[in-house]
């Protein structure tokens, strides 16, 4: 190593580079060369240059003493000079010793402390500066411009909002809260009344957030913001982007309840399949639709996300269809149309023709979708039987039951007939056949016999062979006579089959005018009153004994609400179109055949079948009397005088007896609370004549308040005594606000 001391810091020294001798190294002091160039420097500098690793280390006396930091002649003493060391020692002529290790040479503080010469100095020394060198130097400079622009920012930034935060759209970034609060609302508070689209599915919706329940939270939606950030790449990065934090919404929860209902309403549908209907003649295909269902939880989370931005994009669901458009366009082209294509005719007997046209086979058929996403098509028979069998009718002979004649002393049994009747479901077989076919549409129809319901054996066998019970009633008027009579012709020859039920209104069916009924007496909310069809409930009484004493069993019967005399007490009945009915059941393995007629002042009914028991009766004394109101009313068609009667409550004892065995069989009590019949009035409405020679009235004598004058005209009219409300019903009682019929 060569060490070059010299100078005091204020003169130039100039750096030395030593040539390298080549060939042998000369014994002897290495001769000073003089420095081509001399350097400024500002302090004590100590060049030292590394000596190349295949220089031999010079020996200790290569450095003169006189020459060390202790003894270098001083500024004041003589003139700086630089001296250079040879970094070459002679090159020995014998064998090389190997070189003891240099001791480190003694410098003063001066020089110890003096900054090295970087270019170093000798022969192993270099202008060029190492690459690690500049890197470190230019790492070190931009750290610490980095850290000046990160402290001067943090300083000019403190305590606002983050740099780059924007809030549906509205740059917020580097504001005070304050500034920024006043900008939102400048910029956002209108967007509350103003419609924001509402992407749903395919359809496209809007609405007000402010009429949703919807609205901001200022302080909330600018805490989302944060602070300024701390890490200083987060700082950095902050200068080249944005940071979308939305807004923190208020919400009414029924009214934004309210809105996501509403977009509900019109975004939910069911799946629409593909299908093929018929329009008349033609066939037309339906286009499959998928359904659609609305997230309602996450269109509620969108819409409080969302709406400040001015659009939401809600979540639907879809539910796909089974049936595509390739199924229903196959079935359109092999199917319906085919079907439609010509008349499908079935011919009958007699050179008869029933025709299915194509204006009517959307009757006929159908499709409906499977599991496997085909289209298949259905056959509805019954309608087909609709529409064809009137057209074949008059080439059928329809069967008739057995029935039974009576009138001649012993029921007489009228043979059943057997039918010939198209079979219309054999017939239908080859329906889809010929819808399908485009050549041959026609086919026969097929015919079969058809067996009555009651043949003329089943007939036999009921046993229909005596009298059961017969009743008769009478004293009706006339009115009440019309129709009594057209009742017993109508029911006259009824069958009632072991354990049938046998209905009144519904065998005879509907009793107007139309039917040859007139108006007779009815009870109308405890009154007597008139109404087409009235005076029936004589034929019901009648109906009701003979059915009672033949040992059927009650299967719904209503009294009237108040006694009528010719009947028996606890042990009569009333009827009224749809709303009063009179059944009884046959519990017996025979027959019961009805025979009834009526004359001019009586009825009778009579069972016939065959006779197994013997029914007993007996009627209770009256208990409970109760005394009837008087009503007035106007004089008129509608009012129906009555001189009314009292009220009392009843009881009927039913026993029945097997004759074969004499036990008893039953033995049943029914009570009836029949109500007071009102004593009805129909007061005139004209004035009674006021007397010829009535005296004029005297004037009344003076008083502090004149007396009301007398009345002078038409006497005034009775106001009408409203009948008093109806006791409660017993059972079987008609409760007095329906009508029932009477006969009085």
């Amino acid at each position: 190593m060569n060490v070059s001391i010299g100078g005091d810091g204020t003169e130039p020294h100039e750096r030395q580079e030593p040539p390298v001798a080549e060939g042998p190294v000369p014994e002897g002091p290495v001769e000073d060369t003089q420095p081509e160039e001399v350097l400024p420097y500002d302090a004590v500098t100590e060049a030292m240059t590394v000596v190349p690793p295949e220089s031999a280390v010079p020996p200790e006396s290569a450095v003169p003493p006189e020459q060390t930091a202790t003894n270098r002649p001083s500024k004041d003493d003589e003139e700086p000079t630089t001296e250079a060391y040879s970094a070459v020692p002679p090159r020995p002529v014998g064998p090389v010793v190997a070189p003891r290790p240099p001791e480190p040479p003694i410098t003063s503080p001066a020089a110890s402390s003096a900054t090295p010469d970087p270019a170093g100095a000798g022969t192993g020394g270099s202008d060029q500066k190492p690459p690690w060198v500049k890197a470190a130097v230019l790492a070190g400079a931009a750290v610490a411009i980095l850290a000046v622009f990160y402290t001067a920012d943090w300083l000019s930034s403190s305590g606002a909002v983050p740099r780059g935060v924007t809030v549906a759209g509205v740059d917020v970034g580097s504001l005070s809260h304050d500034d920024a609060e006043a900008k939102l609302r400048s910029e956002l508070g209108a967007r509350v009344e103003q419609p924001v689209a509402v992407d749903a599915g395919d359809l496209d919706l809007e609405f007000v957030p402010a009429a949703a329940g919807l609205g901001v939270d200022w302080n909330a939606t600018l805490d989302r913001a944060g602070s300024q950030p701390i890490n200083p790449f987060t700082r950095i990065a902050s200068f080249f982007g944005h940071r979308e934090i939305g807004v923190e919404s208020t919400v009414d929860a029924a009214a934004l309840d309210a809105t996501v209902e509403s977009i509900r309403a019109q975004t939910d549908r069911a799946p629409v399949e593909g299908d093929i209907v018929f329009e008349g003649a033609t066939a037309v295909g339906v286009v499959p639709a998928p359904g659609l269902a609305l997230d309602v939880a996450g269109a509620r989370e969108a819409m409080q996300k969302r709406w400040a931005f001015g659009d939401v994009a809600v979540p639907v669901e879809t539910a796909d269809v089974t049936v595509h458009q390739d199924e229903v366009d196959r079935v359109l082209t092999q199917i319906a149309e085919p079907a439609v294509s010509a008349p499908v005719v079935f011919t009958g007997k007699n050179a008869a023709a029933a025709v299915l046209a194509p204006e009517v086979v959307g009757q006929v058929v159908s499709f409906e979708p499977g599991e496997d996403g085909s289209l298949a098509a259905r056959y509805d028979n019954d309608a087909a039987i609709r529409i064809l069998a009137p057209q074949l009718a008059a080439t059928e002979t329809v069967a008739k039951d057995a029935s039974f004649v009576l009138g001649s002393g012993a029921p007489t049994i009228v043979p059943g007939v057997v039918g010939d009747m198209v079979q219309w479901p054999v017939t239908l077989e080859q329906l889809p056949t010929l819808l399908a076919s485009s050549d041959a549409r026609t086919t026969a129809a097929v015919y079969a016999p058809a067996p009555p319901a009651l043949t003329t054996e089943g007939a036999q066998a009921l046993g229909i062979k005596e009298v059961v019970a017969e009743y008769t009633t009478g004293g009706f008027e006339y009115a009440s006579g019309v129709n009594i009579r057209l009742t017993a012709d109508i029911v006259n020859g009824a069958l009632v089959k072991p354990g049938a039920t046998f209905s009144l209104n519904g065998y005879t069916g509907p009793r107007g005018t139309a039917q040859g009924f007139v108006e007779s007496g009815i009870i109308d909310n405890g009154r007597p009153d008139r109404a087409v069809g009235g005076g029936i409930s004589q034929f019901a009484t009648t109906l009701y004994n003979a059915a009672y004493f033949g040992g059927m069993e009650d299967a719904g019967h209503t009294e009237h609400s108040y006694y009528i005399s010719r009947y028996p007490e606890a042990r009569e009945a009333t009827v009224f179109e749809g709303a009063i009915d009179l059944k009884f059941t046959n519990p017996a393995k025979t027959g019961i055949v009805i025979e009834s007629f009526g004359t001019g002042s009586d009825v009778t009914v009579r069972l016939w079948g065959t006779k197994t028991v013997e029914v007993g009766s007996s009627t209770g004394p009256r208990t409970n009397p109760t005394s009837p109101n008087t009503v007035t009313l106007p004089a008129g068609e509608q009012c129906v005088p009555s001189s009314g009667g009292p009220g009392f409550t009843a009881s009927n004892t039913r026993v029945i007896t097997d004759i074969a065995s004499g036990k008893e069989i039953s033995r049943d009590t029914r009570t009836v609370k029949y109500d007071p019949i009102p004593i009805v009035k129909c007061q005139s409405r004209e004035p009674d004549p006021k007397p010829a020679d009535a005296p004029a009235p005297a004037p009344a004598p003076p008083a502090a308040e004149p007396a009301a004058p007398p009345a002078v005209g038409p006497a005034a009219e009775p106001a009408p005594v409203p009948p008093a409300d109806p006791p409660a019903a017993e059972p079987g009682d008609q409760p007095a606000a329906s009508p029932e019929d009477s006969d009085s």
